[in-house]
Protein backbone atom coordinates (compact mmCIF):
# COMPACT_ATOMS: atom_id res chain seq x y z
CA UNK A 1 0.00 0.00 0.00
CA UNK A 2 1.12 3.59 -1.03
CA UNK A 3 1.27 6.14 2.58
CA UNK A 4 -0.99 8.48 2.49
CA UNK A 5 0.24 11.54 0.73
CA UNK A 6 -1.13 15.32 -0.37
CA UNK A 7 -1.63 13.64 -3.80
CA UNK A 8 -4.00 11.01 -3.01
CA UNK A 9 -1.93 9.08 -4.77
CA UNK A 10 -2.61 4.71 -4.18
CA UNK A 11 -0.44 3.28 -6.64
CA UNK A 12 2.99 2.41 -4.68
CA UNK A 13 5.13 2.87 -8.23
CA UNK A 14 3.65 6.20 -8.99
CA UNK A 15 4.22 7.55 -5.36
CA UNK A 16 8.10 6.10 -5.61
CA UNK A 17 8.61 8.10 -9.14
CA UNK A 18 6.34 11.06 -8.00
CA UNK A 19 8.38 11.54 -4.15
CA UNK A 20 11.52 11.13 -6.03
CA UNK A 21 11.14 13.53 -8.79
CA UNK A 22 10.09 15.67 -6.28
CA UNK A 23 12.59 15.42 -3.21
CA UNK A 24 15.59 15.56 -6.12
CA UNK A 25 14.39 18.93 -7.28
CA UNK A 26 13.63 20.42 -3.61
CA UNK A 27 17.20 18.93 -2.55
CA UNK A 28 18.95 21.01 -5.85
CA UNK A 29 17.15 23.80 -3.70
CA UNK A 30 18.62 22.79 -0.41
CA UNK A 31 22.24 22.94 -2.38
CA UNK A 32 21.87 25.98 -3.97
CA UNK A 33 20.33 28.13 -2.16
CA UNK A 34 22.46 27.68 0.65
CA UNK A 35 20.03 26.77 3.36
CA UNK A 36 22.08 23.35 4.38
CA UNK A 37 25.24 26.17 5.18
CA UNK A 38 22.59 28.04 7.79
CA UNK A 39 21.49 24.32 9.70
CA UNK A 40 22.99 23.46 13.14
CA UNK A 41 25.48 20.81 11.83
CA UNK A 42 24.60 17.36 13.83
CA UNK A 43 21.19 18.39 15.81
CA UNK A 44 18.07 16.42 15.43
CA UNK A 45 16.39 19.89 14.59
CA UNK A 46 18.48 20.26 11.02
CA UNK A 47 17.43 16.92 10.15
CA UNK A 48 14.14 17.67 10.71
CA UNK A 49 14.67 20.49 8.37
CA UNK A 50 16.45 18.57 5.81
CA UNK A 51 13.41 16.23 6.03
CA UNK A 52 10.75 18.73 6.37
CA UNK A 53 12.18 20.54 2.94
CA UNK A 54 12.72 17.48 1.48
CA UNK A 55 8.95 16.01 1.44
CA UNK A 56 7.04 18.64 3.00
CA UNK A 57 5.35 18.98 -0.57
CA UNK A 58 4.29 15.28 -0.43
CA UNK A 59 3.79 14.07 2.94
CA UNK A 60 2.00 15.84 6.33
CA UNK A 61 4.10 14.06 8.57
CA UNK A 62 7.49 15.46 6.66
CA UNK A 63 9.97 17.02 9.71
CA UNK A 64 7.82 15.90 12.82
CA UNK A 65 9.33 12.69 14.36
CA UNK A 66 7.16 9.50 13.32
CA UNK A 67 4.55 7.43 16.01
CA UNK A 68 4.47 4.23 14.42
CA UNK A 69 7.09 1.18 15.10
CA UNK A 70 9.17 0.46 12.31
CA UNK A 71 11.24 -1.97 11.00
CA UNK A 72 13.00 -3.35 7.80
CA UNK A 73 14.32 -6.65 6.78
CA UNK A 74 14.89 -8.21 10.48
CA UNK A 75 16.02 -5.08 12.18
CA UNK A 76 13.85 -2.88 14.48
CA UNK A 77 14.30 0.82 14.19
CA UNK A 78 13.99 2.50 17.63
CA UNK A 79 10.62 2.44 19.46
CA UNK A 80 8.39 5.39 19.80
CA UNK A 81 8.66 5.20 23.36
CA UNK A 82 12.17 5.58 23.89
CA UNK A 83 12.80 7.89 20.39
CA UNK A 84 13.19 11.11 21.68
CA UNK A 85 15.51 10.18 24.02
CA UNK A 86 17.49 8.43 21.68
CA UNK A 87 17.54 12.14 19.45
CA UNK A 88 18.20 13.87 22.77
CA UNK A 89 21.57 11.61 23.35
CA UNK A 90 22.23 11.59 19.43
CA UNK A 91 21.85 15.58 19.90
CA UNK A 92 24.57 15.67 22.59
CA UNK A 93 27.06 12.95 20.98
CA UNK A 94 30.66 14.43 20.02
CA UNK A 95 31.67 15.33 16.31
CA UNK A 96 34.78 16.61 16.24
CA UNK A 97 36.51 13.56 14.40
CA UNK A 98 35.37 11.58 11.39
CA UNK A 99 34.80 8.20 13.77
CA UNK A 100 32.86 10.33 15.79
CA UNK A 101 30.91 11.76 13.17
CA UNK A 102 30.15 8.19 11.37
CA UNK A 103 29.24 6.72 15.04
CA UNK A 104 26.47 9.81 15.21
CA UNK A 105 25.23 8.92 12.05
CA UNK A 106 24.89 5.20 12.66
CA UNK A 107 22.86 6.18 15.73
CA UNK A 108 20.42 8.29 13.87
CA UNK A 109 20.32 5.55 11.55
CA UNK A 110 19.15 3.24 14.39
CA UNK A 111 16.64 6.02 15.39
CA UNK A 112 15.22 6.23 11.89
CA UNK A 113 13.05 9.29 13.26
CA UNK A 114 10.27 9.57 10.43
CA UNK A 115 7.63 7.63 8.65
CA UNK A 116 9.68 7.25 5.15
CA UNK A 117 12.60 8.97 3.82
CA UNK A 118 14.88 8.46 6.54
CA UNK A 119 18.56 7.53 4.28
CA UNK A 120 17.75 10.17 1.60
CA UNK A 121 17.28 13.02 4.44
CA UNK A 122 20.21 11.69 6.84
CA UNK A 123 22.83 11.32 4.34
CA UNK A 124 22.42 15.03 3.58
CA UNK A 125 23.10 15.84 7.28
CA UNK A 126 25.85 13.31 7.42
CA UNK A 127 27.42 15.81 4.80
CA UNK A 128 26.53 18.69 6.60
CA UNK A 129 28.34 17.67 9.41
CA UNK A 130 31.19 16.46 7.47
CA UNK A 131 31.56 19.77 5.56
CA UNK A 132 31.45 21.86 8.91
CA UNK A 133 33.62 19.46 10.92
CA UNK A 134 36.12 18.07 8.56
CA UNK A 135 35.95 20.05 5.03
CA UNK A 136 34.84 16.91 3.42
CA UNK A 137 31.83 15.37 2.25
CA UNK A 138 30.89 11.62 0.86
CA UNK A 139 31.70 11.36 -2.69
CA UNK A 140 28.90 8.37 -3.02
CA UNK A 141 29.70 7.15 -6.74
CA UNK A 142 33.18 5.66 -4.94
CA UNK A 143 29.96 3.39 -2.61
CA UNK A 144 28.50 0.18 -4.23
CA UNK A 145 25.12 0.13 -3.09
CA UNK A 146 24.93 -3.30 -2.27
CA UNK A 147 28.24 -2.87 0.43
CA UNK A 148 26.66 -0.05 2.10
CA UNK A 149 23.12 -1.16 2.68
CA UNK A 150 24.92 -5.03 4.22
CA UNK A 151 27.55 -2.57 6.09
CA UNK A 152 25.06 -0.03 7.61
CA UNK A 153 22.66 -3.20 8.38
CA UNK A 154 25.58 -4.53 10.35
CA UNK A 155 26.56 -1.03 12.11
CA UNK A 156 24.65 -1.24 15.51
CA UNK A 157 26.57 -4.40 16.21
CA UNK A 158 29.88 -3.13 14.34
CA UNK A 159 30.59 -0.30 12.80
CA UNK A 160 34.04 -0.61 11.60
CA UNK A 161 32.93 -1.41 7.79
CA UNK A 162 30.59 1.26 7.49
CA UNK A 163 33.32 3.44 8.30
CA UNK A 164 35.94 1.94 5.85
CA UNK A 165 33.69 2.73 3.53
CA UNK A 166 33.06 6.11 4.15
CA UNK A 167 36.17 6.89 4.96
CA UNK A 168 37.49 5.60 1.63
CA UNK A 169 35.10 7.33 -0.60
CA UNK A 170 35.89 11.01 0.98
CA UNK A 171 36.65 14.21 -0.63
CA UNK A 172 37.00 18.27 -0.29
CA UNK A 173 34.85 18.80 -3.27
CA UNK A 174 32.09 20.39 -0.89
CA UNK A 175 30.82 22.34 -3.53
CA UNK A 176 30.32 19.67 -6.24
CA UNK A 177 26.35 19.24 -6.63
CA UNK A 178 26.62 16.33 -8.73
CA UNK A 179 28.81 14.78 -5.53
CA UNK A 180 25.69 15.59 -3.23
CA UNK A 181 23.10 14.40 -5.31
CA UNK A 182 24.49 11.06 -5.36
CA UNK A 183 23.47 10.71 -1.76
CA UNK A 184 19.77 10.59 -2.60
CA UNK A 185 20.00 8.67 -5.35
CA UNK A 186 17.16 6.06 -5.72
CA UNK A 187 19.62 3.46 -5.97
CA UNK A 188 20.98 3.67 -2.28
CA UNK A 189 17.86 2.67 -0.24
CA UNK A 190 15.28 0.64 -0.76
CA UNK A 191 11.10 0.57 0.18
CA UNK A 192 10.32 -2.38 2.92
CA UNK A 193 9.49 -1.46 6.01
CA UNK A 194 7.01 -2.89 8.46
CA UNK A 195 4.90 -1.15 11.25
CA UNK A 196 4.55 -3.03 14.52
CA UNK A 197 2.21 -2.24 17.21
CA UNK A 198 4.02 -1.34 20.81
CA UNK A 199 2.79 -4.74 22.22
CA UNK A 200 4.51 -6.81 19.71
CA UNK A 201 7.90 -5.13 20.25
CA UNK A 202 8.37 -6.86 23.82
Amino acid sequence: MALKNKFGITDPAELARTEEKISKKKAVELFVYGILDKLEAGKFSALAEIHKYLFGEIYDFAGIVRDVNIAKSNFRFAPVMYLNAALSHIDEMPQSTFDEIIEKYVEMNVAHPFREGNGRSTRIWLDVILKKELGQVIDWSLIDKNDYLLAMERSPIKDVEIKHLLKNALTDKINDREIYMKGIDTSYYYEGYTIFKAEELD
